[in-house]
This record gives C-alpha cells, sequence and structure tokens, in this order.
C-alpha cells in the first residue's frame, strides 16, 4: 500500500525532494505533511483526496474537503440536483466534480458544457453529496431574487393585492417563493416558520434545534400575497383576517411526505403566521431514541408496562412531549389491544391507531371525546393534553378503572404535576391513586460530533452550579466549536433532558396532604430521582452537550 507522501508525489502535487524528508512512520509522515499544508506547499484538498486513497478508499469525505464557493456556482442548481453532481474545486483549469459515480459520462459532458471546462471526478458517498447540495444549493439566494422582482412588479401595480387563484401555477412568483420558503426551512432541519409582519418589511424566521435564525426580510408588498397563498394551502378562510385561525398542510419533499400546522394571528401590521413542521420520521422512533438514561430508562418502562393508571408529560410548548407521548404508543400498540387517542390537532398520523381530531365548534371536545371513546372499549387512551377540571376528571377515572391514560400537563417540573391537578379541583387521593409516574422534559442542543473540543472548568465554579460535589472527580468536558457540518453553530440537532418521578407511597401520601411542589420534590429526589439539571449534567459527562447549553435551557 503506497504511503500519504508517494500519492502525493505520485500526483504531482508534492515535489519529490520532500520525500526524503519522510521518516515512514505513517503517523510522523502524516504529521510532517501537515506541516506542508500549513505552509502552502499542498492544498488541504490534496491532503483529503491522498489520505482517503492510502486508506484504500474509493471516496473522498466531502464533510472534511475545502469546497470552492466559486466553484460551487459555477454550475447552475437544476443541473446539479439533476445529476446529483457539485463543483467543489479547480485543480488548474480543471473543475473538480464531486459525484458518487465518476462513470456518469452524461452528468460529465452537461457539467463540462455548462461550466466551459475540463472535469476532474472526485468519488464521494451519496450521504455527503445530499447533505452538501443541500448547505451548498441553498435556496436563499433565488429567494432574493424573487422578493427583488416581487417587489418591482407590486410598485409597478396599483394595488398591493396579488392575485393566486386556486389553479396557480409553480411558476407563478408568489407561489414560488412559498414553495421555496417551506423547502429550505426542511433543507434547514427546521422545526418552525415564522412569517411576521413589520412596518416597512416582513421578518422570517426558522426555528433550528431549538434557536431562532433570521432568514433575509421580504418586502412589505408581497404581505398579502404571501399570507393568501399559505391560508389557500392550509385550507384557512382568506377573508378573515380579524381572528386567529389554525389550519393544515401538506408538502412533498425528497420524495417524502411533511405535514405543517399552520396557524395565524392578528397583529397591528397584518397576520402573524407559524408553522409547525412535522416529520412523520419521528413516529418510528424507539424509546433507546429518546437518549433516557438507563436509570429513568428503567424507571419509566415500568410505569409504561402497567395495564392501567395515568403517565404524564409535562413540560413548555415546544420540548418534545408529543414525540415522547408517540414514542411510548410505538412501545405498547399491539394488535391484540385496543389504542384511541383524542388531540387537538392530530399532529402525527400513526397505522394501526384510532386518532380522534378534536373540533369545538361541533361540540367535540377534550370531554366529550373522551367520555365517547371510554364507550369504545379501549385499553390505552392518550389525551393530548388536560386543560380543564372536567377533562382531568374524566382522565383520572379512566385510569382508575383499568386504562392506561397517557397525556400532557403544562409544568415546569415533575412535582408540580401533583399539585397542578389539585389546583383544577381533583380530589387529591384520586391524584395519588391514579397518577403513576410523571415525566419533565426540555430539549438542549446536541454538541455537534465533528467540531466540538476539549473544555476546561474550574472545580469551585461547577460545585457553585450543583453539578459535582466537593468528593467528585472532574469528568472530560466538551465545547462547541463550529465547522461546515453544524454551520459554524457548533451544534447539531437535539436530544431530551428528562426527569422521571415515579408515584411511590410517600408520595402519594404527600399528594392526599395537599403537600407543596418542593416537599414532594424533595422525597422524590431522596428516593432517587435525577432533577433535569442532574441528568442534564450525566449527559454533558457523556459528551452529548456542553455546561452552558444545559445552563440555557434549565434553571
Amino acid at each position: 500500500m503506497a504511503t500519504l507522501s508517494e500519492i502525493l508525489i505520485l500526483n504531482g502535487a508534492l515535489p519529490i525532494e520532500h520525500l526524503d524528508a519522510m521518516t515512514g512512520d505513517e503517523e510522523l509522515d502524516e504529521r510532517a505533511i501537515r506541516g506542508l499544508v500549513d505552509q502552502g506547499v499542498v492544498s488541504e484538498a490534496q491532503f483529503i483526496t491522498a489520505r482517503a486513497a492510502s486508506n484504500n478508499s474509493r471516496t473522498v469525505p466531502l464533510s472534511d474537503y475545502p469546497v470552492d464557493g466559486t466553484a460551487v456556482s459555477i454550475l447552475p442548481a437544476a443541473l446539479c440536483r439533476r445529476h446529483g453532481v457539485l463543483g467543489v474545486g479547480f485543480e488548474g483549469d480543471l473543475l473538480i466534480l464531486a459525484m458518487v459515480n465518476p462513470t456518469n459520462v452524461l452528468a460529465i459532458d452537461d457539467a463540462r458544457t455548462a461550466s466551459g471546462r475540463s472535469i476532474k471526478p472526485l468519488q464521494v458517498e451519496e450521504r455527503d453529496l445530499v447533505a452538501a447540495l443541500d448547505r451548498y444549493l441553498r435556496a436563499d439566494d433565488e429567494l432574493n431574487d424573487l422578493t427583488s422582482s416581487l417587489e418591482e412588479e407590486a410598485s409597478a401595480s396599483t394595488s398591493t393585492q396579488v392575485d393566486i387563484g386556486d389553479g396557480a401555477l409553480d411558476d407563478v412568483p408568489i407561489v414560488r417563493f412559498v414553495n421555496l420558503l417551506v423547502s429550505q426551512a426542511i433543507q434547514d432541519h427546521a422545526s418552525d416558520i415564522h412569517i411576521e409582519p413589520g412596518e416597512h418589511e416582513v421578518r422570517i424566521r426558522y426555528r433550528i434545534d431549538g434557536v431562532l435564525h433570521e432568514m433575509a426580510p421580504a418586502p412589505k408588498t408581497i404581505q398579502n400575497g404571501v399570507i393568501s397563498r399559505l391560508k389557500i394551502m392550509s385550507d384557512i378562510d382568506i377573508a378573515e383576517r380579524r381572528k386567529p385561525q389554525d389550519g393544515r398542510m401538506s408538502v412533498r419533499h425528497g420524495g417524502r411526505q411533511i405535514d405543517l400546522r399552520v396557524a395565524t394571528l392578528p397583529t397591528v401590521w397584518g397576520e402573524k403566521v407559524v408553522m409547525r413542521i412535522l416529520d412523520n420520521t419521528n413516529t418510528s422512533l424507539t424509546l433507546k431514541d429518546l437518549n433516557l438514561l438507563e436509570q429513568n430508562f428503567q424507571a419509566y418502562q415500568r410505569s409504561y408496562s402497567k395495564p392501567y393508571g395515568m403517565i404524564l408529560v409535562t413540560g413548555p410548548t415546544g420540548s418534545g412531549k408529543s414525540t415522547t407521548l408517540y414514542t411510548t404508543l410505538n412501545a405498547v400498540a399491539k394488535p391484540e389491544i385496543n389504542v384511541i387517542t383524542v388531540e387537538d390537532p392530530v399532529e402525527y398520523r400513526m397505522a394501526g391507531i384510532n386518532q380522534v381530531q378534536v373540533n369545538p365548534k361541533a361540540g367535540l371536545t377534550f370531554a366529550s371525546a373522551l367520555r365517547s371513546i371510554l364507550r369504545s372499549d379501549p385499553d390505552v387512551v392518550l389525551l393530548g393534553e388536560i386543560r380543564d377540571h372536567e377533562t382531568a376528571q374524566i382522565a383520572i377515572e379512566a385510569s382508575l378503572t383499568g386504562h392506561l391514560v397517557l397525556s400532557t400537563l403544562h409544568t415546569n417540573d415533575a412535582p408540580s404535576a401533583v399539585t397542578r391537578l389539585t389546583e383544577m379541583d381533583i380530589e387529591p387521593f384520586l391524584v395519588g391513586s391514579a397518577l403513576d409516574s410523571v415525566v419533565a422534559q426540555r430539549l438542549a442542543r446536541r454538541l455537534c460530533d465533528r467540531c466540538k473540543a476539549p473544555a476546561v472548568y474550574e472545580l469551585e465554579q461547577l460545585q457553585a452550579l450543583g453539578f459535582l460535589r466537593a468528593d467528585d472527580e472532574m469528568p472530560a468536558f466538551f465545547a462547541p466549536v463550529g465547522c461546515a457540518v453544524c454551520s459554524n453553530t457548533g451544534y447539531r440537532g437535539r436530544i431530551a433532558l428528562h426527569e422521571v418521578m415515579t408515584v411511590t407511597e410517600e408520595i402519594e401520601r404527600l399528594a392526599v396532604g395537599r403537600a407543596s411542589s418542593a416537599e414532594i420534590g424533595r422525597v422524590a429526589q431522596q428516593q432517587g430521582m435525577l432533577t433535569l439539571r442532574q441528568d442534564g449534567f450525566e449527559k454533558v459527562k457523556l459528551g452529548m452537550t456542553s455546561v452552558d447549553e444545559i445552563l440555557r435551557v434549565v434553571a
């Protein structure tokens, strides 16, 4: 097998006199060549390509490759996506073309014609190429061009209302603008799209990994057209602008169907639209995918394995409660049991599950639907949210009469769920008897595995934050850095932090005695419950996230 230096010399990337300086030791040679890269003798691209060849790999890791922006822009985006290719750099007059199949003559000919240059194929993994296409061929530039042209059209017209009738074609600018807006959000793995009218422009923001990122604003003149288009797609009344409305739409992206939940809200400068992107791949998750620590997993598994009782998942909006409940349903749903859900709205469609959509206008509320489905012989009932006394009372009674009831509640931690139910005028003895387990959760950003770096903290600082005790050993810590893979944020994806409280006899007695949530929390911790912060710190020690992120998410 040829060494790294020999491959570079054969490729003409390294003068032969440098071979004498090589030791023959692979690790030392690589370090020496890395020094030549720093000096500019060998390029980063040549180094990465040669290293792949020295490892007998036919493909080059594109995520490490120094992609040249000029090479990316030299080929039309449509051509790149059609053939699955991407210009990534230059070698003299040659255009280096990343592709999965270097023998695709048609793709090479089209790229040669479009660029006016000879092509040098670079074989890469398909998943790396798909990620690179999404990262570099973004819709931002096209969105900017569209907003400019739409603004010119609107200023030339006497009306600010854009006609986007039901039969509008995809090449109509407003339709194209909305399609690109949604498509780019899905590509960026955003969970929400915020369209917010202002006095002079329309602000557009994507929520990515729990943090809002501002995109290029749209001109005020296209506001009505964009909102009307979204309303038509979501089957919302376009004539009603004075009150909030809800709707739903489905789009196809990358060969799969993505559902979006749409909500409008009247503001002083027009209607704000928020679209929640519901990716159905979440319904195929397993409980292991939720990153529960072994202790929490065992406690939670004991609860949902019982044939009756109530399990509550608590946390603020957007903390992953629905994902946890659907994943639990995946674990308990079997052909021999009857599972019925009551939701507002039905976020994820699941095969083999009877899902009921709440419709208050027709008189189908949580309470009335729950009352009806209890006559349909269910074994497991999922209740989207406990909002009032009536719903809570029926859910408690259902859990006491042989049903497993799963639901959500808005509280800051697990012990507060007990006091919250008693505040809804549920008898304390019923709460203690029916409630089996409470899971509080938050979502924290996961460190990017490719670029995270070791971090150093003072022992006193960690002790003051409650992360370490005086006799604890200092674990290894990591901090975010930022690279091309994570869009220079240092984080990629999210993990859940959990607080699993099993309702024991002691906690049941405290509930009957109307004890405070603080007192219930102290007893639960004495019995082994990990708080959200403690669970977060355990995940910091596992290298999943950072100390700063836990402090951002958990009080």
